[in-house]
């Protein structure tokens, strides 16, 4: 719409623009056309990331997510994860109940923790000890790299359970 506009504004106007301004508006449009094509081709099929999860009673779970999205989303929407038990995806809201346990084959392939994560996951260990396996949810990103990864829900932690 809004391109649309800058085209009628153009031809309407062609002689009081002034040479910059015909090439940022040529230049956007050129650009905006390219990228909705781009987004366009992409297909829901080329994001999605398939992986499994463990709960903590030993039962695998296959788990469909999308590239861009967290593992705590793909979790939620399996159902293996309370919705309402972590509403926020940002560290600052995070108390943990989104951790998950990597494989060790995986840990490698995935960023390493920040400082937050690290902080949030030792502050809500029981022992008050950083598990090298732990990540939160929250914070890790799906891409194609981590396709077929193996994650373990804990067990809930007494206070957690109904």
């Amino acid at each position: 719409m809004a391109l649309a506009n800058l085209h009628r504004l153009t031809s309407q106007s062609h002689h009081r623009l002034s040479f910059l301004s015909k090439s940022l508006i040529s230049r956007a449009t050129s650009t905006s056309s390219s990228s909705s094509t781009t987004t366009a081709s992409k297909k829901v099929s080329d994001r999605i990331v398939r992986f499994s999860a463990i709960d903590f009673e030993g039962k695998k779970h296959d788990v469909i997510g999308l590239s861009g999205h967290t593992v705590l989303k793909a979790l939620i929407n399996k159902g293996l994860v309370d919705p309402d038990s972590h509403r926020l995806e940002e560290i600052d809201a995070c108390s943990a109940h989104c951790e998950v346990n990597i494989a060790q084959e995986w840990l490698e392939k995935l960023p390493p923790r920040s400082y937050d994560e690290e902080y949030v996951l030792t502050r809500n260990s029981r022992a008050r000890v950083l598990n090298k396996h732990s990540r939160l949810g929250c914070q890790l990103l799906l891409d194609h790299d981590l396709q077929g990864m193996v994650v373990a829900l804990p067990e809930p932690k007494p206070w957690d359970t109904s």
